[in-house]
């Protein structure tokens, strides 16, 4: 992540110009002219020789005036403000009372079956922690340290107590078949009592704590055999909240100005286990491997783009308060573990940074850009307001260029702009630019080293002692660095630690590569790895153990570099309703349409099976490093009137006489809808000698259940109904192109009639249709066991 600065517009002398020395003259004379217009009274009434009682009578009087005059304002504004921001107000005050989430956001929803179910097995996870934290954890401590060698648990106690989900969110329209992601936000507030030695005289441990945070869970891959899941990821988007009940030597910690230290100590040990972009990964089958999840390729890149702020509050001030000033604002924007600063610029409400930063996105939706304005000063800096923003909107949107409203303050925009990159390995689409951004990213994979120089110590009397060193890999491109973890006392270690850079010239470019000794920061082995060879390999990437140079003879590196083109994607066009349409949001065909525009054009064949189906989809999307370019199909040319003889899920046979016409305006809006809108049948066949009842039931396959059917009304006594209905289904672009249009025209028959309920049916394959323009269409109907009538 680096962040660029654009030329900006110098702020020049830091000290106080002509103007504001005017104003502050002003302002001066402004106040001596009320202090006399308050003291002059007390003044007339000496020389009139008055009583003060009058004085204070009128004081009062005019206070209580005053008083009951802003009580009013007061009550009318609440009021207005009220009508026009409900929605927000209500949020607010929701959020006062700690909530649950459920009761927040429309799409969380409770969670007290699975709170049941977590309060029942608790303390078969309190016996399974214990054996954890002796088994596994005690000597990992141990080995980390020579001061630790005798550290131990002497009591593990996970307490009564439950985590509590207070609210789960299911995510479907924004993810591919073959996973389920589910957002669960939990507070614990644990009776826990831990207890350690670290050594004889030295006791410490942890008596309770709190906890609360956002913990994302992926089911993936979903699988046709048992136990129908490859594999469970858990990780937290955002750091949790923590707070620590210390005991023994460690309660020194719950003093004033140790207690955020330690338990940010914790959260960042935390951080490293389970906030992204670290996850902890549990394969339930033998094809899926941890790697494979734990280290999935990014989502894209968000660029941002922070360019100014008006109407900032003035926090700082002169003459003991009584004359407001300026404030010298700065941003700090965070995404996950990764947080940068603008520059400050002095003195303004109406700063202009013009600064450009790059942050990789590993969930969207799911994390969030999260930005704060702060006035700096010499001592504590003042909060000027904040947002937030989920990268999924960015994602979706993939641009976007607007003044955001500070939360949290009286007053105060920003002005950022966003763009969304998705990952590519198309070489063509490679543009590198001369203003200093990224035109791609580099994911590095480190798995381990083999066979590493040891360490030769020499002791007294000649003797000789070798050790295995102490090791961690240091990554580097021009100035961007980055450091494994130190694995301790061994020549084979084993890292597992995945990385990310921003590169800006693969052309010129090189990946330096150095295993390096903990305490004496000699080098152990390095490697150079130019990325333009990354280029002209397969899918961009290369998975090998490296020969290390200036190291022992046999000693490698195994590492997989994997390198994307970052491709700034288009916004899907909007489809603008003309305004004589009859029916808002649908295109309707303006032109009437004879039932004889018809041009015979093939039809796919019918639907595939089930399997099928679930064969196009990519085995494993989140495999490690996977290419995330998505398909796409060819659409259809609506600019000519087509015939499709359509092939049922029935039968083969076809009805020739009975045509159905589809005007299907597909295109998606920022909701995410598929419009639909069925206009004629035509020479339908006559289910009694009156005609038929006629309507139309349609369903977006493969949701068949009752909620998701569409149907149009009734359309008595006719062959040739006219219906001009709309209808949607909620569904993304990506999602309607693998999608397929089940339409049955059927007769509404009554129950004692011995009449043909089916009339006909059509298949239609949304991946041939154009669904940005639209497309109006006859088509056959087929049911099998009918011939056609006269």
């Amino acid at each position: 992540m680096v962040g660029f600065d654009k030329p900006s517009i110098s702020t020049g002398n830091p000290g106080l110009s002509v103007k504001d020395v005017n104003q502050l003259i002003m302002e001066f004379l402004m106040f001596m002219m009320r202090a006399i217009v308050l003291c002059y009274p007390v003044y007339l009434t000496g020389s009139l020789g008055l009583s003060i009682s009058w004085i204070l009578l009128s004081m009062l009087m005019w206070t209580m005036w005053k008083n009951n005059r802003r009580w009013k304002d007061q009550r009318i504004d609440t009021a207005i403000d009220f009508l026009e921001n409900e929605k927000d107000v209500i949020s607010t005050e929701l959020k006062a009372m700690n909530m649950p989430a459920w009761i927040h956001f429309a799409d969380v929803e409770k969670a007290a079956w699975i709170n049941k179910i977590l309060q029942q097995a608790w303390p078969f996870f309190g016996m399974y922690m214990e054996k954890l934290l002796i088994e596994n954890i005690q000597p990992s401590v141990r080995s980390s340290s020579p001061h630790l060698k005798t550290f131990t648990f002497t009591k593990v106690h996970m307490g009564q107590k439950a985590p509590t989900i207070t609210g789960v969110r299911v995510y479907t329209h924004e993810l591919e078949t073959r996973e389920v992601i589910l957002d669960l936000n939990i507070t614990y507030e644990a009776d826990v009592d831990i207890d350690a030695d670290v050594k004889p005289a030295i006791k410490v441990g942890v008596k309770g704590l709190q906890l609360q945070g956002m913990l994302r869970v992926i089911l993936e891959p979903l699988i046709g055999q048992a136990p129908l899941v490859g594999g469970v990821t858990m990780f937290f988007i955002r750091r949790p909240a923590l707070q620590v009940n210390w005991t023994g030597m460690t309660n020194l910690l719950d003093g004033p100005g140790l207690s955020h230290l330690s338990e940010s100590a914790i959260v960042d040990i935390i951080a490293s286990l389970m906030v992204l972009p670290n996850r902890m990964c549990f394969p339930l089958i033998d094809q899926v491997k941890v790697d494979q999840m734990k280290f999935p390729l990014p989502r894209g890149v968000v660029r941002v783009h922070v360019l100014e702020a008006r109407d900032l509050v003035a926090k700082d001030t002169y003459m003991m308060g009584l004359v407001k000033g300026k404030s010298d604002p700065y941003t700090v924007l965070r995404v996950g573990n990764k947080q940068f600063k603008t520059k400050t610029i002095k003195e303004t409400l109406n700063p202009r940074w013009n600064e450009v930063y790059e942050f990789v996105i590993h969930e969207a939706p799911g994390q969030e850009l999260e930005v704060k304005l702060y006035d700096e000063d010499t001592d504590a800096d003042d909060f000027l307001g904040r947002f937030s923003l989920d990268c999924g909107d960015v994602k979706k949107d993939r641009e976007i260029d607007e003044w955001f409203t500070l939360e949290d303050i009286e007053t105060g925009q920003i002005h950022m702009k966003l763009q969304w990159f998705s990952l590519h390995t198309n070489p063509a689409l490679l543009q590198e630019t001369s203003d200093g951004l990224a035109c791609a990213m580099l994911a590095v994979y480190l798995d381990s080293a083999s066979n590493l120089p040891v360490s030769i110590h020499v002791q007294l009397k000649d003797c000789q002692r070798t050790n295995d060193p102490n090791s961690y890999v240091e990554f580097s491109i021009d100035q961007q660095s980055q450091k494994s973890k130190v694995v301790f006392a061994s020549k084979d270690p084993t890292y597992d630690e995945c990385f990310t850079f921003f590169v800006h010239s693969v052309n010129n470019q090189v990946l330096n590569v150095e295993v390096k000794e903990h305490e004496k920061k000699s080098s152990l082995g390095k490697l150079t790895l130019p990325l333009v060879r990354l280029l002209n390999v397969s899918d961009m990437t290369m998975d090998q153990r490296f020969l290390l140079e200036r190291s022992g003879a046999n000693s490698q590196i195994k590492m997989k570099a994997v390198l994307r083109i970052l491709t700034l994607e288009k916004r899907e066009p909007k489809v603008v309703t003309p305004p004589d349409q009859g029916i808002p949001k649908v295109p309707v065909s303006s032109v009437p349409l004879s039932r004889t525009q018809t041009v015979p054009v093939p039809m796919p064949s019918s639907v595939s099976s089930y399997n099928e189906l679930q064969a196009e989809y990519t085995p494993y999307r989140r495999s490690t490093f996977v290419s995330t370019e998505p398909l796409r199909s060819t659409p259809s040319t609506p600019s000519q009137m087509r015939r499709y003889d359509s092939h049922s899920l029935l039968s083969e046979n076809s009805i020739a006489s009975s045509r159905f016409d589809l005007t299907d305006n597909g295109h998606l809006e920022s909701s995410g809808q598929l419009w639909t809108d069925p206009t004629h049948i035509a020479d339908l066949f006559s289910c009694s000698e009156r005609g038929s009842d006629t309507y139309v039931r349609m369903y977006l396959l493969p949701d068949q259940t009752w909620k998701h059917r569409k149907r149009t009304s009734v359309k008595k006594k006719t062959v040739n109904p006219v219906f001009n209905e709309t209808f949607e289904f909620a569904v993304s672009m990506e999602e309607a192109r693998t999608r397929k249009l089940d339409v049955a025209v059927k007769n509404n028959k009554m129950l004692h009639k011995r009449e043909r309920k089916e009339i006909g049916m059509v298949l239609i394959d949304m991946s041939e249709m154009d669904l940005i323009k639209g497309f109006t269409e006859w088509y056959e109907l087929t049911l099998p066991g009918l011939k056609k009538t006269n």
